[in-house]
């Protein structure tokens, strides 16, 4: 009996300490020190909210950079991510990038003449490993440039210029690869104008 009691009064502090206090004096520290990141990344516009540097979200209009596919249900809900991506021997894995490459090529084939299906970024046709990633490769965004560029009726060089502007380095200069944040880049474009 008195190691039954030993036990429920361990679990019974371990919870309290590492359920409920340790959480506590981590977010009211992260809370104080990294307030913008501890409350989510949030992107703030004019006292807006327009969104989170950290998750994807839907651009569907040709104005915009669209961002990688969608892997969660219903698309780009940051509330139900998980890791979706399908294996190289999956047979749903070639009908998604066929169908998602055939979306692709109808809307930045006419911008972009001669455009085939070996040309498109890899990010541009399957999910991340979230479901929501936030950032495209340099090389969706220089795909979609043409586009964005002859919609907003805007120089082709000035995209170009807001892509690199928004494109973030690999970490710590040699982890991951540089990524270009779609909502950033769009905010830019929406404060630079364009019809």
């Amino acid at each position: 009996m008195k190691n039954v009691l030993a036990s429920i009064s361990a679990v019974v502090v371990i919870t309290a300490f590492f359920g409920f206090a340790y959480p506590a004096v981590m977010t009211g520290f992260a809370s104080v020190t990294f307030s913008n990141k501890a409350g989510g990344s949030l992107v703030d516009r004019n006292g807006e909210v327009r969104g989170s540097k950290l998750a994807a979200q839907q651009f569907t209009w040709p104005r915009y950079f669209h961002e990688r596919p969608s892997g969660t249900a219903p698309a780009y809900n940051a509330g139900a991510t998980t890791f979706l991506n399908l294996g190289p021997t999956n047979p749903d894995l070639a009908k998604l990038i066929a169908s998602n490459a055939q979306a692709i090529l109808k809307l930045e084939k006419p911008y972009n003449p001669g455009l085939t299906i070996h040309d498109i970024p890899v990010d541009a046709v399957v999910t991340s490993a979230s479901g929501i990633d936030p950032d495209i490769s340099p090389a969706n965004a220089a795909l979609q440039s043409r586009r964005v560029a002859a919609v907003r009726h805007l120089p082709l060089a000035t995209v170009q210029k807001l892509i690199k502007e928004n494109t973030d380095g690999r970490s710590l200069g040699f982890f991951g690869e540089p990524g270009v944040n779609v909502l950033e880049l769009n905010l830019a474009l929406d404060k630079l104008g364009g019809k």
